[in-house]
């Protein structure tokens, strides 16, 4: 089942046309990585998933029904790029608010395993989101969209800010998530991290695609062993012709 769906995709900023007929597909159970240089198109290719911005011209379907239609997006998890939940909440009360939103039971003891997990100190947690730094309330944002069992989480930059060991530990959840049969979208540019991740992936660049498969068949294309050097090369293909 093809739980993402992008036909000939077309988003244009006046005459900057970012997304430049972009065709992909992201099936049930997959977990898939846009990678890209920044401001390059990436946080825009996800806003349009959500139709948090208006394409141009295209299609776009989630789980077989039009993005435009509420119904679509339902089982979805997201986080943005430049996280900043309510600076008056407590970050425990955020969390709490969240699950209640989406109709989540509230669960003392998953809740408590999941900040355990992402090493969100319970005391931290009973004060303001102001007080907390860049690292800690990405922590408190992915703890959120974990918590939530969505089966689609769409994840912009999740990495960003976190030290290696809550690196190491989101991505443990992530393959606890995978598991279950969840499917993720993400974008990163941390590739190491995005080789490591990803079933498969897509170059973005120039405003379009310029190569969706596996990590390690881009590494045998230019014959190398790190993602970042086969990255390097396919936009270099680009640059070149």
């Amino acid at each position: 089942m093809k739980v993402i769906e992008c036909k000939k995709l077309i988003k244009s900023y006046g005459t900057n046309k970012v997304l430049n007929d972009i065709s992909f597909s992201v099936s049930q159970g997959e977990f898939f990585g846009l990678i890209g240089i920044n401001g390059g198109g990436k946080s825009t290719m996800i806003k349009c998933l959500l139709d948090l911005v208006a394409i141009d011209a295209g299609e776009i379907e989630l789980s077989g029904e039009s993005h435009r239609k509420v119904l679509s997006r339902e089982n979805i998890a997201y986080l943005p790029d430049r996280f900043s939940p309510p600076r008056h909440l407590k970050g425990r009360d955020f969390v709490c608010y969240m699950l209640e939103l989406q109709n989540q039971a509230y669960d003392e003891e998953k809740i408590n395993n999941m900040l355990d997990s992402l090493e969100l100190d319970k005391a931290s947690m009973q004060s303001s989101v102001s007080n907390l730094s860049k690292g800690m309330t990405q922590k408190l944002g992915l703890a959120a969209c974990l918590l939530s069992d969505k089966k689609l989480f769409i994840l912009d930059e999740p990495m960003s800010g976190l030290d290696p060991k809550a690196r190491v530990s989101f991505k443990k959840e992530l393959e606890n998530k995978k598991q279950q049969g969840a499917t993720l979208f993400f974008s990163s540019h941390v590739l190491a991290d995005v080789d490591e991740i990803a079933d498969r992936i897509a170059v973005l660049h120039g405003g379009k695609l310029m190569y969706v498969g596996s990590t390690d068949e881009l590494k045998e294309k230019y014959k190398t062993n790190m993602l970042e050097d086969a990255y390097m090369k396919c936009i270099d293909d680009v640059v070149a012709s």
